[in-house]
């Protein structure tokens, strides 16, 4: 391990994520400034004037002025064919029939592979035990087969895609709501998906009147209970488990351009493109920073013209990429050409408003912010009527209709009547989205509309394995040009870090925009630890009253599976000891467990024995053994039970098992046991090791909450302005097991590794 020095995290992301390395005649990317030059070649390709939007595409790339999204800058401009550069997706409807089902999961495995993150709505299905005519059964309900689809996407990203993201959404009425909105609690259930529950305004309404609030489906009445009981069961939940987030669906609907030709039930992962079936959206950001004169002085100013030149040409860009781009699905390519849709954004807002001497949350920094959104969308509509009237309008676009939307109804009149008269070649052009990695890539300049989440920090950068590696100090990008200029200066008070923002500021601020945003923004409310629950129940309906689509907060909890567990503390070399050989006994203590499955006619029964370490006295497994009558598989068990066994007298902690286990998909289908959907036998075995070692105590019971490291402590008042991250309401990273995982635009991220849970 290295000592702490300054970092050049932007080029590590570089030469990680978006540096090509050359194939099939395309030559490798030797330098940034070459990455920029292919991205803008292939953009420029189907303009008539080649040479002029190749270089006009440079300069704002390579002025780091507008960052495509991450899948553009990958593969933009490679010999990859079988990739896609959107990076969201909804599936299309699912039918309520196995058939039905299956197609959206092969859909959406496909998708997957080729690194787009999903979003499905699961409301077509019917609820659990209902009739299913013709074979005599019932329905096991939407729950199980949301399990099937988060197997699929833990095998496709064990595979080594880079997504394992997808959205599930319910409405508020489904009979299956409750059991939908506390489908998390339990440890390792459905980690691949993030929740959300399409509220209604009818429900709302209920809520505000206390009013009884019926269950249905298909215009059958399941149950009846009170909308305020089921607004705090949601709000339970999300102030434990940081999950179900909501997504007002109606005004979703009523503020849509496309109302007139399209019904959306459901976002991309992390919320912010509502989309219909097999829709897609390309995305990419306006970085902020770059149109500040004068920074922290009273001559700051923001250049406003800079920023609309900017929009221009990023639309154009993105308008193109929506020619050259691989789709998964064909009705994904019919979707996307016959709207054009696109998200562009902003991102380095929070270091803007530093740049500007604005504390983040201020009214001044509302307005400010306001300013910039309005200024980005106004150009880029006016920007698409110019290409509609050049290339032609999008295929769905209606004269008489699509200027009636709300949202263009709420433009400038001279952009209504340019749209009444020439149309415009997107549907939709803005949506403020996650931009973590580009972000980093840009200097590690604020994400998206975030707070700055901490001015500086450490960070782990590998060598050449996980257990060797150098710790480097990464600095926020506006606290670095201040200590440029400002060495032995005291950080200012309007330098506020993600924690001393109150959820009402986060909200405001989302608010705003979202007046400027035809799409939806990706956003997280960090809550403290110690914020009351009375007051935090109130934050859904005050996003609500405030015009927000969709809302999602975070409040570090020891309830949250999985990601508050810390492991045995890793030395400071990095590496971990292995445990010392200890003979095996004439004698051990276990227990046997019996597996009954469809697969085969014989159970298999498991014995796991334990031995006892002879300094700490704690009990831990020592080997395993599977026996079956069933001899078809004999090899695979053999092989099974010595790997497992080798596993268990190496590792200090074999509980890793459990989920490389349960996350073995079997390609001809799981089955059921005692309720619960099991993808494969592997995915049994993984259970019942987990039930044994739960047993021994090596992974502690959910009531004593899983395991998880207590909360850190908060005043409630602002402590010491501190420049390190040690005293953060941060969690333990699964994969580095530092305290460094925080939770920003809908996504769990590390500090120290670069983990992140959404890619």
């Amino acid at each position: 391990m290295g000592s702490n020095t300054f970092f050049d995290v932007g080029a590590e992301i570089w030469n990680r994520k978006y540096r090509y390395e050359g194939s099939n005649g395309v030559p490798e990317d030797k330098t940034v400034q070459e990455t920029w030059s292919r991205v803008a070649r292939a953009a420029a390709a189907r303009e008539k004037d080649r040479k002029l939007w190749e270089k006009n595409f440079f300069e704002i790339l390579s002025g780091y002025r507008f960052l495509p999204g991450g899948r553009i800058l990958s593969n933009a401009g490679t010999a990859r064919s079988a990739v896609t550069m959107f990076n969201c997706y909804v599936m299309n409807r699912i039918d309520d029939s196995i058939e039905g089902i299956f197609d959206v999961v092969k859909d959406s495995a496909v998708t997957q592979k080729q690194g787009g993150g999903v979003g499905f709505d699961f409301s077509t299905l019917r609820p659990a035990n209902s009739h299913i005519k013709g074979c005599e059964a019932k329905s096991s309900g939407p729950i199980s087969f949301m399990q099937v689809m988060d197997s699929t996407c833990k095998t496709i990203m064990s595979a080594g895609q880079r997504r394992g993201a997808q959205m599930a959404v319910l409405r508020c009425d489904h009979p299956d709501i409750e059991e939908f909105i506390t489908s998390k609690h339990k440890d390792g259930n459905l980690r691949m998906f993030n929740l959300s529950v399409a509220v209604t305004d009818k429900f709302i309404k209920a809520v505000k009147n206390k009013e009884k609030w019926d269950l249905v489906f298909n215009g059958n009445v399941y149950k009846t209970l009170s909308a305020v009981d089921l607004w705090e069961l949601i709000m339970k939940s999300t102030y434990d488990y940081a999950e179900p987030g909501f997504i007002l669906i109606d005004r979703v609907n009523q503020m849509n351009n496309l109302h007139y030709c399209e019904d959306i039930c459901a976002t991309n992962p992390c919320g912010e493109q509502p989309l219909p079936p097999y829709g897609a959206c390309l995305l990419g950001s306006v970085n902020l920073t770059q149109f500040v004169s004068n920074p922290f002085t009273a001559k700051a100013k923001i250049d406003f013209s800079g920023i609309e030149q900017t929009v221009r040409t990023a639309v154009r860009f993105l308008d193109n990429i929506v020619e050259i781009s691989g789709y998964p699905l064909e009705k994904q390519k019919i979707e996307a050409i016959g709207k054009r849709r696109m998200g562009l954004g902003i991102t380095g807002l929070a270091d803007l408003l530093i740049f500007m001497r604005t504390r983040y949350g201020s009214t001044e920094s509302v307005k400010i912010s306001a300013d910039v959104m309005k200024t980005i969308t106004y150009s880029a509509y006016d920007a698409s009527i110019g290409l509609g009237k050049e290339k032609g309008v999008f295929p769905m676009f209606d004269f008489s209709k699509y200027p009636k939307s709300k949202f263009v109804s709420s433009l400038p009149r001279e952009i209504q009547k340019g749209i009444s008269k020439y149309g415009l070649r997107n549907s939709h052009l803005t949506s403020i989205a996650p931009t973590g990695t580009i972000s980093l890539f840009a200097g590690n300049i604020s994400s998206g509309i975030e707070p700055v989440f901490a001015l500086t920090y450490d960070r782990k950068i590998r060598n050449t394995t996980e257990q060797d590696f150098t710790v480097v100090e990464v600095s926020d990008y506006a606290y670095r040009k201040f200590k440029s200029k400002n060495k032995d200066s005291k950080i200012p008070g309007y330098f506020v870090t993600a924690d001393q923002v109150t959820p009402e500021e986060h909200v405001k601020i989302q608010a705003e925009l979202q007046k400027y945003v035809d799409s939806s923004i990706s956003k997280t409310i960090n809550v403290p630890t110690d914020y009351p629950y009375e007051k935090f129940k109130d934050i859904y309906m005050f996003a609500c009253d405030h015009g927000l689509k969709g809302c999602t907060t975070f409040r570090p909890s020891d309830k949250i599976a999985g990601i508050l567990v810390k492991k045995d503390d890793a030395p400071k070399n990095g590496k971990i000891p292995a445990i010392p050989d200890l003979p095996r006994p004439k004698e051990l203590e276990g227990t046997t467990y019996k597996i009954k499955t469809p697969l085969a006619p014989d159970a298999l029964y498991l014995t796991i024995n334990d031995i006892v370490e002879p300094e700490t006295g704690k009990r831990r497994p020592y080997e395993l053994f599977i026996n079956t009558k069933n001899l078809q598989h004999l090899s695979w068990i053999v092989a099974m039970t010595r790997l497992i066994s080798a596993v268990f007298r190496k590792e200090p902690d074999p509980s890793f098992l459990v989920d490389e286990l349960k996350s073995i998909y079997d390609p001809n289908g799981g089955y059921f046991s005692e309720g619960k959907y099991i993808p494969s036998l592997a995915a049994d075995i993984g259970l019942v090791i987990e039930k044994h070692l739960t047993k021994i105590g090596m992974i502690k019971k959910k009531e004593n909450g899983n395991g998880a490291a207590p909360a850190p402590e908060t005043t409630g008042k602002s402590k010491k302005k501190q420049e390190k991250t040690e005293n953060k309401n941060l969690m333990i990273c699964p994969q580095c097991n530092d305290k460094s995982l925080y939770y920003q635009e809908n996504c769990l991220k590390c500090l120290s590794c670069g983990y992140s849970k959404c890619g």
